[in-house]
Protein backbone atom coordinates (compact mmCIF):
# COMPACT_ATOMS: atom_id res chain seq x y z
CA UNK A 1 0.00 0.00 0.00
CA UNK A 2 1.12 3.46 -0.53
CA UNK A 3 2.05 5.64 2.12
CA UNK A 4 -0.69 7.36 3.20
CA UNK A 5 1.01 10.72 3.63
CA UNK A 6 3.49 12.77 1.72
CA UNK A 7 6.92 12.24 1.75
CA UNK A 8 7.60 15.93 2.30
CA UNK A 9 5.45 15.32 5.90
CA UNK A 10 7.30 11.92 6.38
CA UNK A 11 10.59 13.44 6.29
CA UNK A 12 9.76 16.58 8.70
CA UNK A 13 9.10 13.55 11.44
CA UNK A 14 12.98 12.88 10.64
CA UNK A 15 13.67 17.00 11.31
CA UNK A 16 11.25 17.73 13.46
CA UNK A 17 12.20 20.19 16.33
CA UNK A 18 15.20 18.92 18.54
CA UNK A 19 13.67 21.42 21.39
CA UNK A 20 10.28 19.24 21.38
CA UNK A 21 12.25 15.85 21.15
CA UNK A 22 14.05 16.96 24.41
CA UNK A 23 10.96 18.27 26.00
CA UNK A 24 10.04 14.40 25.58
CA UNK A 25 13.30 13.03 26.49
CA UNK A 26 12.45 15.29 30.00
CA UNK A 27 9.24 14.03 30.31
CA UNK A 28 10.68 10.74 30.77
CA UNK A 29 13.81 11.23 33.06
CA UNK A 30 11.42 13.38 35.59
CA UNK A 31 9.41 10.09 35.93
CA UNK A 32 12.76 7.70 36.04
CA UNK A 33 14.68 10.38 38.46
CA UNK A 34 12.12 12.68 39.72
CA UNK A 35 11.65 16.13 38.57
CA UNK A 36 13.71 17.38 41.61
CA UNK A 37 16.74 15.29 40.22
CA UNK A 38 16.31 17.47 36.34
CA UNK A 39 17.69 20.30 35.00
CA UNK A 40 15.23 20.93 32.33
CA UNK A 41 16.66 24.45 30.42
CA UNK A 42 15.33 22.76 27.48
CA UNK A 43 12.31 24.58 25.94
CA UNK A 44 11.00 28.28 26.40
CA UNK A 45 7.69 27.51 28.04
CA UNK A 46 6.90 30.71 30.23
CA UNK A 47 6.24 29.71 33.61
CA UNK A 48 6.11 32.93 35.54
CA UNK A 49 2.25 32.91 36.43
CA UNK A 50 0.14 35.77 34.36
CA UNK A 51 -0.41 38.76 35.56
CA UNK A 52 -3.71 39.16 37.77
CA UNK A 53 -5.68 40.99 34.74
CA UNK A 54 -5.59 37.65 32.86
CA UNK A 55 -7.70 36.20 35.52
CA UNK A 56 -10.15 38.98 35.74
CA UNK A 57 -10.62 39.04 31.94
CA UNK A 58 -11.57 35.78 32.44
CA UNK A 59 -13.59 35.92 35.40
CA UNK A 60 -15.66 38.64 33.78
CA UNK A 61 -16.08 36.66 30.31
CA UNK A 62 -17.24 33.55 32.12
CA UNK A 63 -20.16 36.23 33.96
CA UNK A 64 -20.78 37.67 30.32
CA UNK A 65 -20.74 34.22 28.37
CA UNK A 66 -24.62 34.05 28.46
CA UNK A 67 -25.12 37.66 26.09
CA UNK A 68 -25.69 37.14 22.63
CA UNK A 69 -23.03 36.52 20.05
CA UNK A 70 -20.82 36.84 23.19
CA UNK A 71 -18.06 34.41 22.05
CA UNK A 72 -19.58 34.65 17.94
CA UNK A 73 -17.99 35.01 14.78
CA UNK A 74 -16.19 38.92 14.03
CA UNK A 75 -13.98 40.21 11.45
CA UNK A 76 -11.16 37.69 10.35
CA UNK A 77 -8.65 40.61 11.22
CA UNK A 78 -9.97 40.37 14.92
CA UNK A 79 -12.43 42.51 17.22
CA UNK A 80 -11.90 46.34 16.23
CA UNK A 81 -11.67 47.36 19.97
CA UNK A 82 -8.26 45.23 19.85
CA UNK A 83 -6.85 46.45 16.22
CA UNK A 84 -7.48 49.93 17.75
CA UNK A 85 -5.45 49.41 21.09
CA UNK A 86 -2.83 47.45 19.02
CA UNK A 87 -1.98 50.84 16.67
CA UNK A 88 -2.06 52.78 19.53
CA UNK A 89 0.84 51.00 21.11
CA UNK A 90 2.77 49.91 18.16
CA UNK A 91 3.00 53.79 16.82
CA UNK A 92 4.47 54.34 19.80
CA UNK A 93 6.75 52.32 19.58
CA UNK A 94 7.24 51.86 16.02
CA UNK A 95 7.52 55.74 15.79
CA UNK A 96 4.90 55.79 12.57
CA UNK A 97 1.23 56.41 12.53
CA UNK A 98 -0.29 53.19 12.56
CA UNK A 99 -4.08 52.92 11.73
CA UNK A 100 -6.43 49.79 13.09
CA UNK A 101 -6.53 49.20 9.18
CA UNK A 102 -3.30 48.63 9.33
CA UNK A 103 -3.25 45.49 12.40
CA UNK A 104 -4.55 41.98 12.27
CA UNK A 105 -4.58 40.07 15.04
CA UNK A 106 -3.37 36.48 14.67
CA UNK A 107 -3.06 33.33 16.10
CA UNK A 108 0.18 33.71 17.86
CA UNK A 109 3.31 34.92 16.13
CA UNK A 110 3.61 31.42 14.22
CA UNK A 111 -0.01 31.87 12.56
CA UNK A 112 1.18 35.58 11.41
CA UNK A 113 4.16 34.42 10.37
CA UNK A 114 2.24 31.85 7.86
CA UNK A 115 -0.76 34.21 6.87
CA UNK A 116 1.82 36.24 5.62
CA UNK A 117 3.41 33.74 4.07
CA UNK A 118 0.71 32.33 2.10
CA UNK A 119 -0.31 36.41 1.08
CA UNK A 120 3.08 36.95 -0.32
CA UNK A 121 5.22 34.10 -1.22
CA UNK A 122 5.04 31.75 -4.98
CA UNK A 123 6.14 28.15 -5.05
CA UNK A 124 9.95 28.15 -5.29
CA UNK A 125 10.85 31.62 -4.22
CA UNK A 126 13.17 32.02 -1.35
CA UNK A 127 13.14 33.71 2.75
CA UNK A 128 16.52 34.40 3.69
CA UNK A 129 16.72 34.46 7.71
CA UNK A 130 20.19 35.25 9.64
CA UNK A 131 21.61 32.35 11.52
CA UNK A 132 21.25 31.61 13.91
CA UNK A 133 16.62 31.33 13.83
CA UNK A 134 14.41 29.73 15.03
CA UNK A 135 13.70 26.54 13.37
CA UNK A 136 9.91 26.27 13.08
CA UNK A 137 11.06 29.37 10.16
CA UNK A 138 11.90 26.10 8.06
CA UNK A 139 8.32 24.61 8.44
CA UNK A 140 6.61 27.49 7.69
CA UNK A 141 8.27 28.58 4.48
CA UNK A 142 8.03 25.13 2.94
CA UNK A 143 4.04 25.15 4.29
CA UNK A 144 3.33 27.28 0.61
CA UNK A 145 6.11 25.80 -1.43
CA UNK A 146 9.06 28.28 -0.91
CA UNK A 147 12.66 27.67 0.28
CA UNK A 148 14.41 29.10 3.41
CA UNK A 149 18.20 30.87 3.09
CA UNK A 150 19.87 30.62 5.90
CA UNK A 151 22.67 33.17 6.15
CA UNK A 152 25.75 32.83 8.70
CA UNK A 153 25.91 35.48 10.81
CA UNK A 154 29.32 36.84 12.26
CA UNK A 155 31.05 35.38 14.94
CA UNK A 156 29.07 38.07 17.57
CA UNK A 157 26.04 37.27 16.06
CA UNK A 158 25.58 40.45 14.30
CA UNK A 159 24.05 40.50 10.92
CA UNK A 160 26.54 39.66 8.42
CA UNK A 161 25.33 42.54 5.69
CA UNK A 162 27.28 41.96 2.67
CA UNK A 163 26.85 38.14 2.99
CA UNK A 164 22.65 39.07 2.98
CA UNK A 165 23.17 41.01 -0.31
CA UNK A 166 25.23 38.43 -1.96
CA UNK A 167 22.36 35.35 -0.73
CA UNK A 168 19.68 37.96 -2.87
CA UNK A 169 18.32 36.58 -5.84
CA UNK A 170 15.99 37.32 -8.29
CA UNK A 171 13.86 34.88 -6.09
CA UNK A 172 14.18 36.65 -3.05
CA UNK A 173 10.69 37.30 -1.54
CA UNK A 174 10.91 38.08 2.02
CA UNK A 175 13.87 38.55 4.95
CA UNK A 176 12.97 37.22 8.27
CA UNK A 177 14.74 39.13 11.64
CA UNK A 178 13.91 37.84 15.18
CA UNK A 179 15.14 40.51 17.44
CA UNK A 180 15.79 39.89 20.48
CA UNK A 181 16.73 36.87 19.44
CA UNK A 182 15.90 33.13 19.75
CA UNK A 183 18.06 31.27 20.71
CA UNK A 184 21.16 33.88 20.91
CA UNK A 185 19.25 36.67 23.02
CA UNK A 186 21.18 39.28 21.50
CA UNK A 187 19.18 42.71 20.11
CA UNK A 188 19.70 43.48 16.54
CA UNK A 189 21.03 47.13 16.49
CA UNK A 190 19.46 50.55 14.79
CA UNK A 191 22.92 50.34 12.90
CA UNK A 192 22.34 47.05 11.51
CA UNK A 193 18.53 47.75 10.10
CA UNK A 194 19.57 50.85 8.50
CA UNK A 195 22.22 49.18 6.65
CA UNK A 196 20.29 45.92 5.87
CA UNK A 197 17.00 48.27 4.47
CA UNK A 198 20.04 50.33 2.58
CA UNK A 199 20.34 46.88 0.74
CA UNK A 200 16.88 45.93 0.23
CA UNK A 201 15.54 48.96 -1.27
CA UNK A 202 18.76 48.51 -3.65
CA UNK A 203 17.65 45.04 -4.55
CA UNK A 204 13.72 45.82 -4.62
CA UNK A 205 14.83 48.59 -7.75
CA UNK A 206 17.09 46.61 -8.97
CA UNK A 207 14.33 43.26 -9.59
CA UNK A 208 11.69 46.15 -9.69
CA UNK A 209 9.38 43.96 -6.89
CA UNK A 210 9.22 44.36 -3.03
CA UNK A 211 11.99 42.06 -0.72
CA UNK A 212 9.76 41.99 2.44
CA UNK A 213 11.65 42.86 5.56
CA UNK A 214 9.79 40.98 8.78
CA UNK A 215 10.53 41.43 12.12
CA UNK A 216 9.36 39.11 14.51
CA UNK A 217 9.63 40.54 17.78
CA UNK A 218 7.67 38.37 20.34
CA UNK A 219 10.40 38.95 22.89
CA UNK A 220 10.64 42.26 22.40
CA UNK A 221 9.39 43.71 25.77
CA UNK A 222 11.97 40.90 27.55
CA UNK A 223 15.05 43.02 27.65
CA UNK A 224 17.80 43.88 30.14
CA UNK A 225 20.53 46.25 31.69
CA UNK A 226 18.50 49.25 29.55
CA UNK A 227 18.72 47.37 26.01
CA UNK A 228 16.77 48.76 23.39
CA UNK A 229 15.14 46.65 20.64
CA UNK A 230 14.87 49.79 17.33
CA UNK A 231 11.96 50.11 15.54
CA UNK A 232 12.13 48.74 11.70
CA UNK A 233 8.73 50.55 9.93
CA UNK A 234 10.66 53.88 9.46
CA UNK A 235 14.15 52.52 7.99
CA UNK A 236 12.53 50.45 5.22
CA UNK A 237 9.40 50.41 3.37
CA UNK A 238 8.32 47.25 2.71
CA UNK A 239 8.59 45.88 6.58
CA UNK A 240 5.90 44.17 9.14
CA UNK A 241 6.22 43.78 12.43
CA UNK A 242 4.68 40.52 13.81
CA UNK A 243 4.69 40.40 17.77
CA UNK A 244 2.87 37.36 20.21
CA UNK A 245 1.66 38.13 23.96
CA UNK A 246 2.90 34.27 24.52
CA UNK A 247 5.74 35.67 26.56
CA UNK A 248 5.12 39.06 27.51
CA UNK A 249 1.60 38.10 29.25
CA UNK A 250 2.97 33.83 29.79
CA UNK A 251 -0.37 33.48 27.32
CA UNK A 252 1.62 30.87 25.37
CA UNK A 253 -0.88 28.04 24.96
CA UNK A 254 -3.77 30.86 24.46
CA UNK A 255 -1.97 31.85 20.63
CA UNK A 256 -2.58 35.41 20.59
CA UNK A 257 -0.27 38.06 18.54
CA UNK A 258 -0.69 40.47 15.71
CA UNK A 259 0.75 41.64 12.64
CA UNK A 260 1.53 45.32 11.54
CA UNK A 261 1.63 46.52 7.90
CA UNK A 262 4.07 49.51 7.20
CA UNK A 263 1.62 52.40 6.66
CA UNK A 264 3.94 53.69 4.67
CA UNK A 265 4.35 50.81 2.01
CA UNK A 266 2.90 50.99 -1.34
CA UNK A 267 -0.34 49.55 -1.83
CA UNK A 268 -0.20 48.66 1.74
CA UNK A 269 -4.08 48.30 1.90
CA UNK A 270 -3.63 45.40 -1.07
CA UNK A 271 -1.12 43.19 1.45
CA UNK A 272 -3.23 43.96 4.46
CA UNK A 273 -6.69 42.72 2.67
CA UNK A 274 -4.39 39.56 1.75
CA UNK A 275 -3.38 38.95 4.76
CA UNK A 276 -6.61 38.97 6.54
CA UNK A 277 -7.78 37.03 3.43
CA UNK A 278 -5.31 33.90 4.32
CA UNK A 279 -5.99 34.26 8.12
CA UNK A 280 -9.22 32.87 7.05
CA UNK A 281 -8.40 30.43 4.14
CA UNK A 282 -5.67 29.25 6.43
CA UNK A 283 -8.50 27.96 8.58
CA UNK A 284 -7.16 30.42 11.93
CA UNK A 285 -10.73 32.28 10.54
CA UNK A 286 -10.17 34.61 13.60
CA UNK A 287 -7.62 34.91 16.75
CA UNK A 288 -9.23 33.86 20.27
CA UNK A 289 -12.19 35.99 21.04
CA UNK A 290 -11.37 34.66 24.62
CA UNK A 291 -7.52 35.65 23.65
CA UNK A 292 -8.30 38.56 22.46
CA UNK A 293 -10.44 40.08 25.63
CA UNK A 294 -7.58 39.11 27.56
CA UNK A 295 -4.79 41.41 25.83
CA UNK A 296 -7.90 44.44 25.80
CA UNK A 297 -7.66 43.96 29.52
CA UNK A 298 -4.25 43.87 29.97
CA UNK A 299 -3.22 46.86 28.08
CA UNK A 300 -0.02 48.34 29.92
CA UNK A 301 0.44 45.02 31.73
CA UNK A 302 3.38 42.53 31.72
CA UNK A 303 4.83 39.47 33.54
CA UNK A 304 7.58 40.99 36.07
CA UNK A 305 10.84 41.25 33.78
CA UNK A 306 13.48 41.44 37.47
CA UNK A 307 11.96 37.73 37.77
CA UNK A 308 13.98 36.54 34.15
CA UNK A 309 17.26 38.93 35.27
CA UNK A 310 17.74 37.24 37.96
CA UNK A 311 17.43 33.88 37.00
CA UNK A 312 19.88 35.08 33.69
CA UNK A 313 22.38 36.41 36.50
CA UNK A 314 22.22 33.18 38.15
CA UNK A 315 22.46 31.04 34.68
CA UNK A 316 25.37 33.10 33.88
CA UNK A 317 27.36 32.92 37.46
CA UNK A 318 26.75 28.82 37.06
CA UNK A 319 28.05 29.17 33.61
CA UNK A 320 31.22 30.99 34.27
CA UNK A 321 31.71 28.71 37.21
CA UNK A 322 31.89 25.62 34.84
CA UNK A 323 34.01 27.42 32.32
CA UNK A 324 31.44 27.37 29.61
CA UNK A 325 31.66 30.16 26.91
CA UNK A 326 28.80 32.00 25.81
CA UNK A 327 27.81 35.70 25.02
CA UNK A 328 25.57 37.38 27.98
CA UNK A 329 22.07 37.37 26.18
CA UNK A 330 20.65 41.36 26.34
CA UNK A 331 17.16 40.06 25.44
CA UNK A 332 14.60 36.92 25.47
CA UNK A 333 14.99 33.87 28.05
CA UNK A 334 17.90 31.73 26.63
CA UNK A 335 21.68 31.43 26.98
CA UNK A 336 23.34 30.00 23.03
CA UNK A 337 26.69 28.91 24.96
CA UNK A 338 30.05 27.74 22.79
CA UNK A 339 29.93 23.78 22.84
CA UNK A 340 33.66 22.64 24.32
CA UNK A 341 36.65 22.31 22.01
CA UNK A 342 36.14 18.81 20.58
CA UNK A 343 32.58 17.99 20.98
CA UNK A 344 29.49 18.61 18.35
CA UNK A 345 26.48 20.09 19.82
CA UNK A 346 24.48 16.39 19.57
CA UNK A 347 27.57 14.63 21.86
CA UNK A 348 27.41 17.35 24.17
CA UNK A 349 23.71 17.50 24.41
CA UNK A 350 23.54 13.89 25.04
CA UNK A 351 26.98 14.62 27.94
CA UNK A 352 24.61 17.22 29.18
CA UNK A 353 21.83 14.75 29.95
CA UNK A 354 24.05 11.57 31.17
CA UNK A 355 24.53 14.43 34.29
CA UNK A 356 20.60 15.12 34.01
CA UNK A 357 20.77 18.60 32.19
CA UNK A 358 18.94 19.43 29.51
CA UNK A 359 19.45 21.43 26.67
CA UNK A 360 19.10 21.84 22.89
CA UNK A 361 21.77 21.28 20.17
CA UNK A 362 22.53 24.32 18.54
CA UNK A 363 21.88 22.51 14.86
CA UNK A 364 18.08 23.14 15.74
CA UNK A 365 18.67 26.56 15.23
CA UNK A 366 21.39 26.35 12.16
CA UNK A 367 24.42 26.77 14.53
CA UNK A 368 25.92 23.58 15.16
CA UNK A 369 28.84 24.84 17.74
CA UNK A 370 26.49 26.25 19.98
CA UNK A 371 23.78 24.50 22.43
CA UNK A 372 20.29 26.79 23.97
CA UNK A 373 19.71 26.91 27.48
CA UNK A 374 15.94 28.21 28.39
CA UNK A 375 16.47 30.31 31.99
CA UNK A 376 12.61 29.58 32.34
CA UNK A 377 12.95 27.53 35.65
CA UNK A 378 13.55 29.23 39.15
CA UNK A 379 16.77 30.51 39.70
CA UNK A 380 16.89 27.92 42.92
CA UNK A 381 16.71 25.04 40.24
CA UNK A 382 19.74 27.10 37.96
CA UNK A 383 21.67 27.44 41.32
CA UNK A 384 20.91 23.97 42.35
CA UNK A 385 22.46 23.08 38.69
CA UNK A 386 25.86 24.49 39.49
CA UNK A 387 27.54 21.22 40.52
CA UNK A 388 26.39 19.28 37.23
CA UNK A 389 27.48 21.55 35.08
CA UNK A 390 30.92 21.38 36.40
CA UNK A 391 30.54 17.85 36.28
CA UNK A 392 30.13 18.00 32.46
CA UNK A 393 32.87 20.37 32.00
CA UNK A 394 35.08 17.49 34.15
CA UNK A 395 34.72 15.02 32.32
CA UNK A 396 34.58 17.10 28.45
CA UNK A 397 37.82 17.92 29.20
CA UNK A 398 39.37 14.27 30.72
CA UNK A 399 37.14 12.72 27.61
CA UNK A 400 39.01 14.84 24.36
CA UNK A 401 42.50 15.61 26.26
Amino acid sequence: MRNIIPDQIEGYFEKSSLIRKMFEVGISMKKQFGAENIYDFSLGNPDVPPPKEVGESLAKQAEEVSQPLSMGYMPNAGLPAVREMLAEDLSEEQKVELSPDNIIVSCGAAGAINSFLRAAVEPDEEVICPIPFFGEYFFYVENFGAKLKPVQSKENFKLDIDAIEATITEKTRAIIINSPNNPSGQIISEEEIIALSAVLTKKSEEYDRPIYLISDEPYRFLIFENAHVPPILPHYEFSLVIGSYSKSLSLAGARIGYIATNPNMREVAKLTAAITMTTRVLGFVNASIIAQKIILHSKGVGVDVNIYDERRIAMAKVLDEAGIKYQMPKGAFYFFPEVPEGFDDLEFVDLLQKHKILGVPGRAFGAPKFFRLSFCVSAKVIEASGPAFKAVMKEARSTKS
